[in-house]
């Protein structure tokens, strides 16, 4: 329950963060919001600003024309929106109508989500470097390094064993563990016997069994922990910190690129594309490790959210600057009879992808067998 809940607040804060950049750009470009929404509708409750001056609140879908936004609270917990005028091509010989700015106007309104994304993650990671985060050592000899799990492959041992990423080894039979090394070979000389490995998640500590394979395929290791390092933990000052968050975005943004690059090139090696089931499953992994992980978690999802929003594609931010390029190459505006469609095959062609990303991110974690069987 509490993995539902966490998912759903950092889903929804990235979202409405989002949303929050397209309306304060067209507000500052004299474009109308009709709404301004917390939440998904239907709504709950509102409040505008009415012509005598005073707030009135708005009870439900209660329909009311107003010169001023309505700022709303809904009942899907999820994120927010933020309602345009002439978004959809009405009120072209009106002052503040999105329809009757100039295209420059209008592309600034649509970026300003994906813009908003990537000034909340660089935030978000500038806390992290300020709270502290693990500075790999490894090979260094470094006295306290920790030795810090960084990826665990699918069905392997260490995967069966309850073993995570994030988690910390501290221990075999033999005694502590002070370098990679030291793990590597105490795995090596225990393939095919169950070994105890003490391990540190979070605050906890924990003593977790399994046992190492004797037979590996090409680059796989004998307990299948596919990343191990040697870190520290480093605090920086408030400038260094905003200047590292920067540098780590475009570190985050090179790693998002590649994985689009793959996707459309159908090179598939080391890519595994992850939905909505998928990432909630990783913040359950990730609530144990602690705050400053869910922070770096959260950013990461919010450069993903702004990376694939500016993709040219049709229902999305990017799309729809396209179509106003287009216009500029033109000259003159694409029928909004044929942008609609545009954007309205875009929409379900997104969804049907959602879809099936979900149902291999359901069969991926075993999980469509248990559906079956409550059916």
């Amino acid at each position: 329950m509490l993995t539902v809940v966490v998912f759903i607040i950092i889903l929804g804060v990235l979202v409405f963060v989002h949303e929050l950049g397209h309306f304060v750009v067209a507000r500052i470009n004299g474009i109308k919001a009709d709404e301004f929404g917390l939440g998904f509708p239907p709504r709950a409750l509102g409040i505008v600003k009415a012509e005598d001056g005073k707030w009135k609140f708005v009870r439900g879908n209660e329909e009311i024309v107003s010169k001023n936004t309505i700022y709303s609270l809904n009942w899907f917990p999820i994120g927010g929106f933020v309602k345009i005028k002439g978004e959809d091509g009405e009120g072209k010989n009106e002052a503040n109508s999105f329809a009757s700015k100039f295209a420059w106007q209008r592309i600034a309104v649509l970026v300003a989500g994906v813009l908003m994304n990537f000034f909340f993650a660089w935030i978000l990671l500038s806390t992290t470097f300020m709270l502290g985060t693990y500075q790999d050592v490894t090979g260094e000899h470094v006295a306290g390094a920790k030795i810090l799990i960084q990826g665990i492959e699918d069905k392997s041992p260490a995967q069966q064993m309850g073993l995570k990423i994030g988690d910390v080894l501290l221990a075999g039979a033999n005694g502590s563990f002070a370098t990679v090394e030291d793990v590597q070979n105490y795995v090596k000389v225990n393939k095919g016997k169950e070994i105890p490995l003490q391990i540190q998640r979070g605050n906890s500590k924990l003593q977790l069994h399994g046992i190492p394979r004797e037979q590996t395929g090409t680059g796989q290791g004998a307990l299948g922990i596919s990343g191990l390092g040697e870190v520290i933990t480093t605090k920086f000052s408030f400038f260094e910190a905003l200047w590292k968050g920067l540098t780590e975005i475009g570190t985050i943004m090179l790693m998002m690129l590649e994985v689009l690059r793959k996707l459309f090139t159908g090179n598939k090696s080391g890519l595994a594309v992850t939905g909505i089931v998928g990432i909630a499953s990783y913040t359950g992994q990730i609530i144990p490790l602690g705050f400053s992980f869910l922070l770096r978690f959260a950013a990461i999802l919010s450069v993903n959210l702004g990376i694939v929003n500016i993709l040219p594609f049709p229902a999305l931010d990017g799309g729809r600057v396209l179509f106003v390029l287009i216009e500029k190459i033109k000259g003159s505006p694409v029928s909004q009879k044929i942008e609609q469609g545009f954007h309205t095959v875009g929409f379900f062609a997104l969804i049907a992808l959602m879809v099936v990303v979900t149902y291999f991110d359901l069969a991926r974690m075993d999980l469509l067998s248990k559906i079956k069987g409550i059916f």
